[in-house]
């Protein structure tokens, strides 16, 4: 029932960030064949309301299902941008991981990665401890380009741009996931090379690429 009841947080979840919280619509998502009697279970242990046949995540509910998101969502930004595997592959894997990671290894894997705020889907990881508190116990694996000392290369993981233009502009310059690129200086600009072009961005633009780091 545990399982059961973990698809339907994430369910619920997932539906909220779309707006949509009718029975009806969680019942057409759910995977569970007795889906309603799960959610009979979850109203019964408190994780969840019913009202004018709307359902909302109470607040022990809430903490569960957005556990539930960290993982999976942190799973997928591992398996696709550290071991690079497709996503109708990944998919599966994340979803297997999703209930096998306890919180002490979500916060490594997290750490190790950056503290991403993104998932591969561009929806949100919601935050851990650890990205409150920043913690460097680990090295991460995937860090902002302005942390690349000159004459450093990196292959780009993700992109958190704070205006959707900006990222229409650095795709049409070939800054994109999955390119590989070069700091060739960091004052008095921030200058980038892909390929054989060279480009100067400013520093916001630099906190907003992540890269992991190539040898290259």
């Amino acid at each position: 029932m545990k399982e059961q009841i973990d698809e339907l947080l994430e369910v619920i979840w997932t539906l909220r960030e779309e707006g949509k919280s009718n029975v009806e619509q969680i019942l057409a998502a759910a995977r569970e064949k007795d889906a309603e009697k799960v959610l009979a279970e979850m109203e019964k242990q408190g994780l969840i309301s019913t009202y004018e046949n709307r359902i909302s995540l109470n607040k022990e509910g809430d903490k569960k299902a957005g556990e539930i998101i960290r993982r999976h969502r942190l799973a997928e930004r591992l398996l696709s941008g550290v071991f690079e595997i497709e996503e109708e592959h990944f998919e599966p894997q994340a979803c297997k991981f999703e209930h096998l990671l306890s919180s002490e290894v979500t916060d490594s894997v997290c750490a190790f990665l950056g503290h991403p705020p993104l998932c591969p889907h561009g929806k949100l990881i919601p935050r851990g401890e650890c990205c409150t508190k920043f913690k460097r116990d680990i090295k991460p694996l995937v860090m902002p380009l302005m942390e690349l000392e000159p004459g450093e290369g990196g292959r780009i993981v993700f992109i958190v741009p704070k205006e959707h233009t900006r990222l229409d502009r650095l795709s049409s310059l070939g800054v994109i996931p999955g390119s590989t690129i070069k700091l060739h200086q960091k004052r008095p600009s921030f200058v980038i090379k892909i390929g054989e072009t060279e480009l100067a961005i400013d520093e916001e633009i630099a906190r907003e690429i992540y890269v992991r780091k190539v040898t290259k």
